[in-house]
């Protein structure tokens, strides 16, 4: 039996929007893990404490939820114009595998205040007193994220009393920019059409929009797979039955989208594509006790993340949301109430976000420029994670 010693990794504990995970600088991993591969993805799955057939992640630094079962590794940018390359790892909870098909919206708000901490911001860009602009390359997508982080005395402001639906504290406001946010190289509508006809065994046919926006997103109308949209986790999060719908809708989703040739496929791409569900405005009460009327939103939007749904909304979901609403015709348009749109406010299970994004038509084909919205980040720990040393070895 081995007994090798335990190792430690410079590591930062940061929160991004409602999301929390594990930030390295590439240059501070083992050599080995410098390079994408196996030894990067054991290693990331031993510090998060993957995979845990308890689902609980007690032996490591995740927290048992897709919010909290996150890594981002970070180097400065190999991209002309660029700061940084984010690269960002979502771990299994139950498997022993990392995806890296999509980036977190979410931890993309810490991104820029890790990259001035970490010196990767040249000096003479950072002031004494205002904002400090930070340009990402979203290494998993190929896309460019700007983040525009608050600066005092020199350093980045993290505390503020900008409040964020999902987290409980407030805290500095970092306004996000995805540009061109289409996921990846292909077209925003990778079937051509604004909303399908989607085939599935055991559920029906639905009526989706599938768009590669911020991530790879399947949207369907909630009345049609028996909801109204004010659900909060515990309504569907303990039906076995109803999280198994949601992944054939998923799955069948991704192939009709191309992004798996096979259903088979989809149980290796656990981050993407997401499904969501929407609904026209209505009362309901948040996971906090917090009462959203009908009259503040546009639409109600449910997400699933990792096979459950969201405690509020993946930022790039958010994306996904303000893209579709923008274009008319869309499920999420339509649950908006349709029309021409630069911005949406939805109702999540914790409370309400606003997206915000412009859309065209060029040859026929829709594109946006960027989505935006304002999240906050917070250094919550920092200094080394330790993991034994054979756990990515061999």
């Amino acid at each position: 039996m081995s007994n090798l010693p335990q190792i430690r990794i410079p590591a930062t504990y940061m929160r991004g929007g409602t999301s929390k995970g594990v930030f390295f600088s590439l240059k501070d991993l083992p050599e080995a893990a410098r390079i994408p591969g196996a030894a990067r993805d054991k290693l990331l799955l031993r510090v998060i404490g993957s995979p845990d057939p308890y689902e609980k992640q007690i032996d490591g630094m995740g927290g048992a939820t897709s919010s909290t079962s996150k890594t981002v590794i970070l180097a400065e940018s190999t991209q002309p114009d660029h700061d940084v390359d984010y690269l960002f790892g979502q771990v299994s909870i139950d498997k022993p595998f990392v995806d890296w098909s999509g980036n977190c919206g979410n931890l993309s708000a810490a991104v820029g205040a890790f990259a001035i901490n970490a010196g990767l911001v040249p000096a003479d860009r950072i002031p004494q007193n205002g904002t400090c602009t930070v340009r990402i390359w979203q290494a998993n997508i190929k896309k460019t994220i700007i983040t525009h982080v608050p600066i005092t005395n020199g350093e980045v402001q993290e505390t503020g009393d900008f409040e964020l639906d999902g987290v409980t504290f407030p805290a500095a406001e970092i306004q996000v920019e995805f540009m061109d946010p289409a996921d990846g190289e292909g077209a925003i509508f990778p079937t051509g059409n604004l909303v399908d006809d989607l085939e599935v065994p055991g559920v029906g046919t639905l009526k989706a929009t599938m768009i590669n926006a911020g991530i790879p997103t399947i949207f369907v109308n909630a009345e049609d797979i028996g909801y109204n949209g004010t659900e909060l986790q515990g309504a569907i999060n303990g039906d076995p039955e109803a999280l198994a719908r949601f992944e054939a809708i998923r799955a069948h989703g991704a192939v009709k989208m191309g992004l798996i040739r096979d259903v088979a496929e989809a149980a290796a791409r656990q981050h993407t594509p997401k499904v969501a569900f929407v609904a026209k405005p209505a009362d309901y009460v948040s996971s906090s006790g917090k009462k959203v009327e009908a009259g503040e939103v546009d639409l109600l939007v449910r997400a699933l993340s990792m096979g459950k749904l969201h405690h509020a909304m993946m930022g790039t979901a958010a994306v996904a949301i303000g893209t579709a609403a923008a274009i008319p015709g869309t499920l999420v348009n339509l649950a908006a109430g349709g029309g021409d749109r630069t911005a949406v406010r939805f109702g999540h299970p914790s409370g309400t976000l606003k997206v915000g994004a412009e859309a065209s038509q060029i040859s026929g084909s829709w594109c946006v420029n960027k989505a935006v919205m304002s999240r906050s980040a917070r250094i919550l720990m920092e200094g080394w994670v330790r993991i034994p040393g054979d756990s990515f070895t061999g």
